[in-house]
């Protein structure tokens, strides 16, 4: 026997549960903004707001303080998106706060983090022909990288092709004449070693040398002034013994020409005399070696000639 069912009361049940469901979702979802007020602010963005989400979360030093409430692009300027906000109110947006679009890692869900601003700087108001008050801002981390990697590959690529350039067919014949030349000046240097080492330690010992020399230059230097001081003197006792020969000299001049004029003939007559005497006893003693009985007898007298 099969059971009779009533297909309007489940019908109406299903109903009812999933308009519970329904309203127990709205609910949940709601209860988080339960109670507090928030402060509508307005950001645009220039990036790609890929991942943000309406009800996506707004935050502040990593606090939860607000959600996306809008995401539209801007109808004065299409090239940005226009992101309304709502913060709670009482959090301290400023005039040098910036708003930047985060990621939860490189492919997580995205949120809008507001960085804080200077403790002094005055809180963010609207300003004039402005509904809402606008929050400047700032590039995303994946912005910044994307920047920063395509100027690195711009640099990479113009590095490439000035390498290219550099290392063209002559370029790198000239590298291999080089490098040719490099190895036959090392074979070279490798012959000469013990040339080269001995060249070395010739400088050594001219080095110890020259540091010895240095190291006695003072004293030779004291060496030198007082042999300066020495001839200085020297040369100050000569000036005093000229300046003396001189006083003698002009003293004996008139007793000079007196000896010149009168005692000098007779100092000649003396020496003719002097002459005539040595030659009177060189003959004497001529004679006595012949005949020494000349002392005796004396000289004998000369024979007389024919006719005397």
């Amino acid at each position: 026997m099969e059971a009779k069912f009533n297909f309007a009361v489940v019908g109406l049940f299903v109903l009812v549960l999933g308009a519970g469901l329904i309203g127990g979702v709205l609910w949940l979802t709601s209860g988080k903004y339960y109670g507090k007020s928030y402060v509508t602010y307005v950001t645009y963005m220039t990036e790609s707001v890929a991942g943000l989400n309406l009800n996506a979360p707004v935050k502040y030093h990593g606090v939860d303080v607000g959600f996306v409430r809008g995401i539209a692009l801007d109808p004065a300027n299409v090239e940005q998106v226009r992101l309304t906000l709502s913060v709670v109110r009482g959090t301290p947006v400023k005039e040098d706060t910036v708003a930047i679009l985060q990621s939860q890692g490189l492919t997580g869900i995205a949120y809008v983090e507001l960085t804080a601003g200077g403790r002094d700087s005055p809180l963010l108001a609207a300003r004039q022909g402005e509904d809402y008050p606008v929050i400047r801002s700032g590039p995303s981390l994946l912005t910044r990288l994307d920047t920063a990697v395509t100027a690195l590959v711009a640099k990479l690529t113009r590095a490439a092709d000035s390498f290219n350039a550099l290392v063209n067919e002559d370029n790198r014949r000239t590298m291999s004449q080089t490098l040719a030349d490099l190895r036959v000046l090392s074979r070279t240097l490798a012959a000469r070693s013990s040339a080269i080492d001995a060249g070395i330690a010739d400088a050594a010992r001219t080095m110890h040398n020259t540091a010895q020399f240095t190291a006695d230059l003072p004293d030779l230097l004291r060496r030198v002034e007082r042999s300066a001081e020495a001839f200085d003197r020297m040369t100050n006792a000569i000036s005093r013994a000229g300046t003396s020969a001189t006083d003698v000299i002009d003293g004996t001049r008139d007793d000079l020409v007196r000896f010149t004029s009168e005692g000098l003939p007779e100092v000649r007559q003396l020496v003719a005399e002097l002459r005539d005497l040595t030659t009177t006893l060189s003959r004497v003693s001529s004679d006595l070696e012949r005949n020494p009985s000349v002392l005796v007898w004396g000289r004998a007298a000369p024979k007389r000639g024919p006719g005397e």
